[in-house]
């Protein structure tokens, strides 16, 4: 149905004219001492056949006068408030992120291309860790193992783990191991939440600093945190999906990135 016709629909189900809507309008403009607010009998027709679409102002009239909630009405327009993380991420895929097999919780999905660490991929239900305003991840319907997706700006694995690449993270092996380890492919890998960011690379812990350390190969340099006030470690990559090279579409993107 469209969009006009829905509305249309609320109208009638509240049994007034679109005069009375001018009316009721025309008085919360009066209150608010902004005409913004007031609504023509004259532009409604043209709302409700799709000729116009409605202002901030006039769709909080509408839905005070209709006694729907302003964010459905908002919705109406493709709107959807509770995507605004979701749409952020897709604004700067430079950043590292956590993902899920499909954007019912948090907008990302994993592509069809990432092989293995898309086969088990399943869905990720996002909640509030209780006083410290920490995001807790639990995936549904089996525990421990979550994804995420290398932000383009992400060189701190790299020629080993390319930006982009796809990561298959096991959140139950989030301590730091203190066995060694023969080669570089052996060497852990961890996933780190910091303040309002994310992390890839190996790891040292010496005292209360959480050392991030990338490969050696990369021009990214060492980064220290407070262990675990300023970072908590996730979980250990133990799968990831990244090119051999970098392909014709990415090139450019990886390009950029580099130079930020």
């Amino acid at each position: 149905m469209p969009i006009g016709q829905k509305l249309k629909t609320l109208r009638n189900g509240r049994n007034i004219t679109v005069r009375e809507v001018e009316h009721a309008s025309r008085r919360i403009a009066e209150v608010k001492a902004d005409k913004r607010f007031c609504i023509s009998n004259g532009w409604l027709a043209q709302l409700e056949n799709g000729a116009s679409e409605p202002s901030i102002c006039k769709l909080f009239s509408l839905s005070v006068i209709y006694r729907v909630a302003f964010l459905d009405l908002v919705r109406l327009y493709n709107v959807d408030v509770d995507e605004k993380e979701k749409y952020e991420r897709v604004a700067d895929p430079y950043l590292t992120q956590l993902i899920g097999e499909n954007g019912d919780h948090d907008g990302w999905s994993v592509p069809e291309n990432s092989g293995a660490c898309a086969e088990l991929a399943t869905r990720l239900v996002r909640t509030s860790e209780a006083g410290n305003g920490k995001s807790v991840y639990v995936e549904d319907p089996n525990p421990g193992i979550v994804y995420a997706r290398l932000g383009l700006s992400d060189f701190t694995m790299y020629p080993m783990i390319r930006p982009s690449a796809v990561l298959k993270i096991d959140t139950r092996q989030n301590k730091l191991p203190s066995g060694a380890w023969r080669n570089e492919y052996e060497r852990p890998i961890f996933f780190i939440e910091l303040r309002q960011a994310y992390a890839c690379g190996w790891c040292e812990l010496q005292g209360k600093q959480l050392l991030i350390i990338p490969h050696h190969s990369s021009t990214a340099t060492v980064r220290s945190f407070t262990y675990p006030r300023e970072a908590e470690i996730v979980g250990r990559v133990i799968g990831y999906s990244t090119p051999c090279v970098e392909d014709g579409s990415n090139s450019i993107e990886l390009r950029k990135a580099k130079a930020r």
